[in-house]
């Protein structure tokens, strides 16, 4: 019995037999087929002798299978490898035989085995790394060779699937990894004889054992694509890069594929990298901390000797850009710290393969540190903050060394590359990441006592040379620092800080720098100083509004925003806008950034010396020097220090105004006005002065001082404001702070007589306060009074400037004479000189001229009086003659004279129990006043009023008190303020438009001066009644006074009375009536003049004119009109005065426990009322919401329901401004609120805005826009894919608002604004709302494209109509609206809809679509549509498919429009279709065209226009979808070669490109012989002409393409279509069959030649054909036939030929018979001369072609060519070009073939005939032009040689005459080429002639 070794060797040996007996490869590849797999699989038996058996047999086999032809089978040793992983014997062979035989398999066979391949890889390399390198080898290989299918079908979302991957994510993750080191792979320079051996090879990002595995382990050969096995590298990486963007790998797989690939330096590779990353990087989550931890590996890549070098700096560059977009890269501290080190350290050196940055310039070395320095920018400002504390320094220092590396703080002049412009980009980032990564590690770089980095960067900033560009760069880093400064600093670092800047705030451009280098200052760092100052330290602090005072006063030259930014850091609001809290605002009030720097401190630090110091500053302190060196800064030194000191004060008694945009003007408001204010701030000064230290007190005396100076400034020109500021605080201060400036009161002297006035003003009130003093000696103040004096009295002589000193004295005389009154001082001068001055003053006031000495007199008088030192009155002048003088002066609107009038009436009061008769006469003056029409002057007049009423009890005059003391006081007449408060209000209602104006603003005045006195008190009501009378006035100074005087009376009220007015102003607005208005009498004022003109200079203005106009008109209801226009004018006017003086604030204190707390129907009205047109009105109501509403936002939310019930009611009232107010108010509504909150409303407010929007006024229009526009931007938020909101809120809206946006108040509207509107609001729509617009775009699309007709401008229809009139044509102006819908918003709309579309969606556009396309009247609707169907048919296919075929059927129809755009869309939308349709459909849109009832091109073929529509339909089929046609081009091509033989060039050109562009070579048409040939005898006998020719010409065109290989079979099938073709009567282009008819007689000889009885029907025809009448057709014929004759040899012709062309000839020469001819046509323009020469040329040519030597007897030849020879002398009778040429053409050719043939056959009795009838057929040798006597010499020559072959003794005479002939004819030839053949024919014979012994 066998053992198991011994049957296994048996059957070992069997297959080793049958490998032995195949004695050629086929068998040798068909045993190996079957055996070899198994008898592989026997080594893995357990005895040795077997497997050794076995492997000597595959020894034997390598030898055999060597040649490439032999087959092995790969597939069945590919699934043995892959079933035997535990067997490595195996699995050794049997990957060898794969390796070898793969590349012999065909290429379907190889691609079967990529799958395979791919399954199990993974484990195939984990088991063994030879095995798996050599099988990644091998699909490699087949990599390029696999079919990928189109991006985005069905089959590539399925790929992943159908290779196995999604079973096996390993493999796929294995194939991922090993593609991108492919991409990597860099094939090493292992031919260097010093370089690496291939064993130790790597390249950057691959290892030396991947690089390994990847070339097969070192193989040179691998990657050699010179080499049979060997690849291309590029190639590969391609086929790697598409075949990962296909569906076989999932996004993550991708993803460092991509990456890698984007860097590729090959473009090809890089463009597809890019393309796939764009794809893949929004699926990839780059916080991935295992992705970001590769990343880096990948970029440093390893530092052992076999590990993976760095990769390149492009790859580099684009890690580095994920990681600068990623959040959990800045937390890989080490890994950024090396990224700086080795990316920017100068010492850097580049390795070959390390991919580290070299220090030189090179592009990709500057892209890298770009994208470093961007990366750190990215970790400054994502990190962490203790992650950016432990490397900042680091980093930090490393920026600094690499700039200063370059050169610092200028680039070193040496270094070049350091200059170039990448470099200086990499300069710029440089600053700016030291700066960014500052910030983030204060303690460490920026809060240290030295400031270095700061100082580094400040001289960075001013010394820096390298450009503009790093300029901004280094002040952006400076920025970035400047938040991080802004916190506490201890005392060490701020007192370093403030020496930094002032230090820079002093530096000046060109200055040398301070580091005493030798560099210079190049720019100003004033601004980024001031910043730091703002921001970095503190309000109070002295030096930062120190260094803010020098940027408001910088130098000139200086950048503007220095002083802007100054000016902020002094504003406290502006500062703490620049330095928002983080609390409540009540903490930012308190925080102690923002309080006031102390007045003490700020004004020892700016004016005085330290503390320490103990006298105080005489002239030459630094008061001095300040304003000596810097004048430009004291002004505003001043200014801020005096605010300070005011705010101060206020503080105190927490009475100063609040911080906010107008914080300045408000206290100076209070300063000049308010008397509590004034009060807090003299008790602020007199208190410094009480306190123990005399710091405070020394400051103010400082500041009083530095303001004096600035008084004085200039040799008394003053300084700004000074003056004013000096003043101000004099009259706030206590006589003890003034005295120590009374010894510089002689310092004013050149102030009173300056040439400013206001110096001169402010001089002269100032020395009055001070010389008036205590401490001011006698002596000193007469001194003064007689200088002053003095000037004063030569008023007289006065002129130009001594005006100005008279004007001067007059005024310190008239302010030092009151106010030594006051101090009870007047004894300090003697009487005579007080009355001298009296008397000065009022002889000015009576008989001056000049304006200003007049008003410097008026002053003077006026402070006397009321300071008591006018009486006594000296002589002559009198009272009553002042008071006259004055009075004329205040009638003539100067108000300075007003104002002393009331002032010289209290100077008159007597003890106040009756009447005064001079402030009577005073009082009368001033009532009279009221004419003047200056508002101003009205102001002083009530002023004044209130003077007389109530002397020093008004409070008019409480703040001419300017020097410490009690209040003068007066005993006032009760019954005078009681009398004028009558008359003011008697006249309140007064028709009078003056004097009503002027009594509103003096009872303003006596109840704002005056309401503390009982007189007024008890008339509070009255005034009441008067302001609400005024309110309605049309005058807005009137309504603005009136609200005043309500305020003023609310304030004055008790709370009946603040009830009462309140419920009156709310029932004004909240009505329609004017209830605060007053009564209307006849001589009412309604309207203006003007306003309602009647003609001739008259109008309608009070309310007897309205009486009087419907009076004479006889209609009463005009008076009724008229006053409710006068009525809604007075509502609104009343309106409009609500805001004025405070009258809100009414409203707020009755919101919180009064009239309105209890009536909340206002905020509805109130609300409407902010948005009023009128800006007043909006204004007021604007005020009176904020007073009145505290917290805006929880109001509206209560009463949102009834506000917007309100507007909706509102926005389609009567009256215009309100429907205007209504859009603005909903709009404000509406925004920012949740849908929830006003979606019952949503309707409603569309459809209302919608018919606003088409409001008669156009303002109205404007704010319905407004309205729309809101609410679609309210909308698109709700419905964007990207917002927050729910979807439930984003689809509730769109059902609200989608109907009415496509119903006729929408889309449809006939209003063009609305229409269009609503079309902006839906395409807006479209973009944004995504898939929430599914169930709406049905009948979107269909409104939008009918929309694309209506919306087009109508005077496009009309020069489509008129298109001649303007020299244009409907197809030009077609292409333009082709064009225009193209790129139309409207289209992209109608596409974004598609691409929109799902499967539910689709089938509900379907019936729409169907719709649109039936019912679609304008052309721009229609071409819409066919883009529709293209759009669909290609970018939606997989939906639409379904549906094509209906659509396809439907553009039966729509092609034939009459507009060719239109057919033309719908042709192409065919074409496109046919992708998707069906082949019953697509063959039933080629019968439509052209099948067996041939609808288009030949049943209508009549209309040449459907016929081109058949052929743009066909052409489209054909070029947009060219595989369907070529699939069923035997059902349209053979159509397709008919048509493009149309008669109408257009018509053809379709077919002609159709069948060029999808069939390959003329010769293609024997592939559709049968199916052409079929359709053409169909069409034959067609009765359409069109259709029969096209047929015939077809047929023609069969034998042409055919060529000269036109087969008998084929042959055979084209004669019945040819013989029927030719047939019937003649017609233009019938030429072209008959020509073809002779050329199928030679290419068809095959046939002929066997079938007798076509041979005969030929002759007969082109016989018969040669016959006919038709002279353009019978020229052709004759030629064909001449041709016909030669190919025919056959058959004798001539006799037949000669009887036609004999007949031909006849016939011209009989003019006779020229009548008689069948002439149907001339044709191509030829005369019928030319027609008959052409006629008699080709006869004479078929003639001579059909002499046949070769079967004519001698006699007989000789016969036919006398005959020939006869006919051509006769044809030459006209000796016409054509006829000679051919007559010599046809000779040469006859003589040839007499030459080629046996020239015997001539008798030698019949060559004299021959040669005589030759010569008179050609005529003269040397006649006609050069072409004819060519051809004559060639025809002479060829008669030669032919003599020269029959030459006998016999024919002398007839080469005599012969060469007679040449001789003529060659000494008159003038030709070279001509004579020199001549001369040849010459030579010939007289070789002849010696040859026969001739003489």
């Amino acid at each position: 019995m066998a053992t198991p070794e011994a049957r296994e060797l048996s059957l070992i040996n069997k297959v080793e037999l049958r490998i032995a007996l195949a004695d050629s490869d086929l068998k040798l590849e068909a045993v190996l087929k079957t055996y070899l797999a198994p008898l592989l699989l026997k080594l893995a038996s357990e005895h040795v002798g077997v497997r050794n058996k076995v492997i000597s047999i595959c020894h034997h086999i390598n030898t055999r299978v060597k040649p490439p032809s032999i087959k092995l089978p790969v597939a069945a040793l590919l699934k043995q490898f892959k079933e035997h992983p535990s067997t490595p014997l195996i699995r050794h062979f049997d990957l060898t035989y794969v390796q070898q035989g793969l590349d012999r398999l065909p290429a379907a066979e190889r691609i079967e085995l990529f799958p395979v391949l791919i399954n199990g890889l993974a484990d195939d390399e984990s088991g063994s790394g030879a095995h798996g390198a050599t099988l990644f080898n091998l699909l490699l290989r087949l990599l390029p060779q696999f079919p990928l299918p189109p991006r985005g079908s069905k089959e590539d979302s399925e790929l992943r699937k159908s290779l196995g991957l999604s079973e096996r994510p390993l493999d796929a993750k294995f194939l991922s990894t090993w593609f991108g080191k492919v991409i990597l792979l860099t094939l090493g320079r292992s031919g260097e004889k010093d370089g690496p051996s291939n064993a130790a090879q790597r390249c950057p990002g691959i290892s030396t054992d991947e690089y390994a595995f990847l070339t097969l382990g070192g193989k040179p050969e691998t990657w050699a694509p010179e080499d049979k096995s060997g690849m291309n590298l590029v190639a590969t990486k391609i086929a790697i890069a598409r075949f990962v963007s296909s569906g076989a790998f999932v996004d993550e797989e991708r993803f460092l594929l991509a990456l890698f690939a984007s860097a590729d330096s090959n473009s090809r590779i890089s463009d597809i990298g890019d393309d796939i990353l764009k794809r893949t990087l929004p699926y990839v989550s780059l916080e991935d901390h295992a992705l970001i931890d590769k990343l880096f590996h990948i970029y440093f890549g390893s530092s052992e000797a076999r590990g993976p070098p760095p990769v390149k700096p492009a790859l580099q560059t684009k890690i580095l850009g994920l990681l600068s977009k990623s959040a959990t890269s800045t937390t890989f501290v080490t890994n950024i710290m090396r990224v700086v080190e080795e990316g920017i350290t100068p010492s850097t050196v580049a390795d070959e393969n390390a991919g580290a940055v070299s220090s030189s310039p090179g592009r990709e070395a500057s892209k890298l540190r770009g994208a470093i320095f961007s990366f750190t920018n990215w970790v400054a400002r994502m990190g962490s903050a203790p992650d950016l504390r432990s490397i900042a320094p680091t980093l930090v220092y490393k920026l600094r060394d690499y700039i200063e590396h370059q050169g610092w703080p200028s680039p070193s002049a040496s270094n070049e590359g350091a200059r170039s412009s990448a470099e200086m980009s990499l300069r710029g980032y440089a600053y700016e990441s030291i700066g960014l990564l500052a910030k983030t590690s204060l303690e460490e770089l920026l809060l240290d006592p030295n400031m270095d980095l700061l100082r580094w960067l400040f001289r960075s900033l001013s010394e820096e040379g390298s450009g503009e560009s790093i300029y901004v760069s280094i002040e952006e880093g400076i920025s970035s620092v400047i938040g991080a400064l802004s916190g506490d600093m201890d005392m060490d670092v701020t007192e370093a800080l403030r020496s930094l800047l002032l230090q820079h705030m002093e530096l000046q451009v060109g200055d040398d720098s301070p580091s005493g280098d030798g560099s210079k200052i190049r720019r100003s760092t004033c601004f980024v100083a001031v910043r730091f100052a703002n921001r970095c330290l503190s309000y109070s602090d002295v030096v930062g509004r120190w260094i803010d005072l020098l940027a408001i006063g910088s130098r000139p030259g200086e950048r503007s925003d220095v002083a802007e930014e100054g000016k902020k850091g002094l504003d406290p609001h502006w500062y703490r806008m620049l330095n928002p809290g983080h609390g409540t605002p009540a903490s930012v009030t308190a925080s102690a950034k923002y309080i006031f720097p102390d007045i003490a401190e700020l004004v020892l630090y700016i004016f005085g010396t330290h503390v320490g110091e103990e006298r105080i500053l005489d002239d030459a302190s630094r008061i001095s020097s300040l304003q000596s060196q810097q004048a430009h800064v004291l002004e505003p030194a001043i200014a801020y220090c005096r605010r300070v000191l005011l705010t101060q004060a206020l503080e105190q008694t927490a009475t100063a105004p609040a911080v906010g945009m107008d914080w300045e003007r408000k206290l100076d408001a209070m300063v000049s006005a308010d008397e509590i204010a004034r009060k807090n701030i003299r008790d602020f000064l007199k208190n410094i002065m009480l306190t123990e230290s005399a710091l405070g007190a020394r400051s103010i005396m400082q500041f009083l001082h530095a303001i004096f100076n600035g008084l004085i400034w200039n040799h008394g020109e003053g300084l700004g404001r000074c003056g004013e500021y000096f003043v101000e605080l004099c009259a706030l201060s206590t006589n003890k702070l003034v005295r120590p400036l009374v010894g510089r009161v002689r310092e004013l002297g050149g102030a009173i007589l300056s040439s400013n006035f206001q110096t001169r003003s402010t001089a002269s009130h100032a020395l009055g306060i001070l010389a008036s003093h205590s401490a001011c000696s006698d002596e000193e103040v007469q001194r003064i009074v007689g200088q002053l004096l003095q000037t004063a009295e030569t008023w007289r002589r006065a002129i130009g400037a001594e005006v100005n000193k008279a004007h001067g004295s007059i005024l310190a005389l008239g302010y030092l004479f009151s106010r030594l009154s006051f101090r009870r001082r007047l004894n300090s001068v003697q009487d005579a000189t007080l009355m001298a001055f009296k008397s000065v003053a009022l002889s000015i006031v009576e008989d001056s001229k000049d304006s200003l000495l007049r008003e410097a007199a008026f002053l003077a008088i006026g402070q006397l009086a009321i300071f008591s030192a006018l009486s006594p009155i000296p002589v002559p002048h009198t009272a009553d003659l002042i008071i006259a003088k004055l009075a004329e002066s205040a009638k003539a609107g100067n108000e300075k004279a007003v104002a002393a009038l009331g002032r010289l009436a209290i100077a008159f009061m007597g003890d106040g129990s009756g009447r005064n008769r001079l402030c009577d006469t005073i009082l009368d003056h001033i009532f009279k006043l009221h004419e003047l029409r200056q508002p101003e002057l009205q102001f002083s007049v009530g002023e004044t009023l209130s003077c007389v009423a109530a002397g020093w009890s008004s409070k008019a005059l409480v703040m001419e008190v300017d020097i410490e003391g009690d209040v003068p006081s007066t005993v006032p007449c009760q019954r005078r303020l009681s009398e004028i408060m009558d008359k003011v209000l008697e006249d309140a209602k007064n028709t009078k438009p003056a004097l009503r104006k002027a009594a509103c603003i003096w009872l303003l005045c006596l109840v704002q001066y005056c309401a503390h006195l009982p007189e007024v008190q008890e008339r509070l009501r009255l005034s009441q009644a008067a302001f609400k009378g005024f309110l309605s006035d049309r005058d807005e100074l009137i309504q603005e006074t009136a609200s005043r005087g309500l305020t003023l009376v609310y304030e004055k009220g008790d709370k009946d009375v603040k009830d009462d007015l309140v419920r009156d102003l709310v029932s004004s607005f909240t009505g329609n009536t004017a209830n605060l208005s007053g009564n209307v009498t006849a001589e009412t004022e309604l309207f203006e003049p003007g306003t309602l003109p009647t003609g001739e200079g008259k109008g309608v203005t009070t309310y007897k004119d309205i009486m009087s106009l419907a009076s004479e008109v006889g209609d009463p209801s005009l008076v009724y009109r008229f006053m409710s226009l006068a009525s809604n004018s007075a509502i609104w006017s009343s309106r409009a005065a609500f805001g004025r003086f405070g009258l809100g604030s009414i409203l707020s204190d009755s919101s919180i426990d009064g009239y309105l707390s209890e009536n909340p129907k206002l905020y509805p009205k109130l609300f409407r009322y902010r948005f009023d047109p009128n800006p007043t009105v909006q204004k007021s109501m604007g005020d009176i919401w904020a007073a009145l509403v505290k917290d805006s936002s929880a109001t509206i939310d209560t009463h949102f329901d009834s506000i917007m019930e309100d507007l909706l009611r509102s926005i389609v009232g009567k009256e215009w401004r309100v429907r205007e107010a209504s859009c603005a108010a909903i709009a404000d509504l509406v925004q920012g609120r949740p849908l929830a909150k006003y979606e019952k409303y949503l309707s409603s407010i569309w459809a209302l805005g919608f018919k606003v929007l088409d409001d008669i006024k156009e303002s109205v229009r404007v704010a319905a826009m407004g309205l729309c526009r809101t609410l679609t931007a309210s909308l698109i938020r709700s419905v964007e894919t990207s917002s927050s909101s729910s979807p439930k809120d984003a689809n509730a809206m769109l059902e609200n608002v989608m109907p009415f946006l496509m119903s006729t108040s929408g889309l449809e509207a006939s209003a063009q604004e609305v229409q269009m509107f609503a079309l902006d609001t839906v395409l807006k729509l479209i973009t944004s709302a995504g898939n929430k617009l599914r169930p709406f775009i049905p009948d979107l699309v269909s409104r939008l494209l009918g929309l694309l007709s209506s919306l087009e401008p109508a005077t496009i229809n009309y020069l489509h109509l008129n298109a001649s009139k303007y020299n244009l044509t409907e197809e030009k102006i077609d292409a333009a609206r082709l064009m225009s819908i193209r790129s139309s918003p409207i289209m992209d709309a109608i596409e974004n809809c598609l691409d929109l579309v799902d499967e539910p969606t689709m089938s509900k556009l379907i019936p729409s679509l169907e719709n649109s396309i039936k019912e679609s009247v304008g052309m721009p609707s229609k071409v819409g549509c066919g883009r529709v169907l293209v759009t669909l048919a290609t970018r939606h296919n997989y939906l639409f498919r379904p549906h094509a075929d209906s659509f396809l059927k439907a553009a039966e129809k729509a092609v034939l429009d009459r507009n060719d755009t239109v057919s033309s869309s719908y042709a192409t939308a065919a074409g496109y279709l046919c992708r998707v349709s069906s082949d019953n459909q697509i063959l039933r849109l080629a019968e439509f065209s052209h099948g067996d009832i041939p609808m288009l091109f030949l049943t209508f073929s009549i209309d040449e226009r459907k016929r081109s529509v058949s052929g743009d339909i066909i052409y489209s089929i054909s070029k947009y979808s060219s595989d369907r046609f070529l699939n069923l081009g035997v059902d349209f091509l053979p159509f397709v070669f008919i048509a493009k033989h149309d008669s109408d060039e257009h018509i053809k050109e379709y077919f002609e490109k159709t069948w060029s562009e999808n069939v390959g070579g003329a010769r293609a048409v024997l592939l559709y012989l049968q199916e052409i040939i079929d359709l053409c005898m169909s069409h034959l006998e067609s009765p359409r002409w069109v259709v029969k020719h096209a047929s015939a010409l077809a047929i023609a065109d069969i034998v042409v393409s055919a060529g000269n290989e036109l087969n008998p079979s084929s042959a055979e099938k084209i004669w019945p279509a040819l013989e029927q073709a030719i047939g019937g009567k003649t017609w233009s282009g019938k030429e072209k069959i008959l020509e073809a008819f002779v050329l199928f007689a030679n290419t068809g000889s095959g046939l002929w030649k066997e079938r007798p009885d076509i041979a005969n029907q030929i002759t007969k025809i082109t016989l018969r054909e040669a016959k006919r009448n038709n002279p353009i057709y019978h020229q052709q014929a004759l030629r064909l036939l001449g041709q016909y004759s030669e190919i025919r040899d056959d058959v004798d012709l001539f006799p037949e030929v000669y009887n036609i062309v004999s007949s031909t000839i006849e016939a011209l020469l009989d003019e006779s018979k020229e009548s008689e001819m069948d002439i149907d046509s001339t044709g191509g323009g030829h005369s019928s001369k030319t027609i008959q020469e052409i006629t008699a040329a080709n006869g004479i040519s078929a003639l001579f072609q059909s002499l046949q030597p070769s079967y004519t007897e001698g006699p007989e030849i000789a016969r036919r060519l006398e005959s020939t020879l006869t006919l051509t002398e006769k044809a030459n009778v006209s000796a016409t070009i054509a006829v000679q040429n051919a007559t010599a053409e046809g000779l040469k050719d006859t003589m040839d073939k007499f030459y080629v043939n046996d020239s015997s056959v001539i008798p030698a009795d019949r060559w004299d005939g021959v040669l005589r009838g030759v010569l008179r057929g050609m005529g003269p040798l040397e006649d006609g032009p050069e072409t004819l006597r060519g051809k004559r010499a060639s025809c002479i020559e060829a008669l030669a040689k032919v003599l020269g072959k029959v030459y006998t003794g016999e024919l002398s005479e007839v080469r005599s005459l012969l060469q007679d002939e040449v001789d003529r004819a060659a000494s008159k030839e003038r030709s070279p080429p001509i004579k020199t053949r001549l001369q040849r024919t010459r030579d010939e014979l007289l070789k002849l002639g010696k040859l026969s012994g001739e003489a």
